[in-house]
């Protein structure tokens, strides 16, 4: 992990296509401004292990049609 010092303003760039900038800092929280292509997804983190649950749950809770008939 690349870890870097930035102030208010300052930003980082990455692939020339993605800048991360230090929107404002309040305490032990930051806020971060973040420009990228429409086609990179932007997502915290813990909304991307969210959504990369939600097909794993969909699969584990559907049952096959032949489940679902009554007997």
């Amino acid at each position: 992990m690349l870890v870097l010092s930035r102030k208010r303003n300052e930003s980082v760039v990455i692939d020339d296509k993605i800048v991360i900038t230090v929107v404002e800092v309040r305490g032990d929280k930051v806020r971060l401004g973040i420009q990228a292509p429409r086609d990179v997804p932007v997502h915290r983190s813990e909304i991307l292990a969210a959504i990369q649950q939600e097909p794993a749950a969909a699969t584990e809770t559907s049952a096959s049609p032949e489940d679902q008939v009554q007997r």
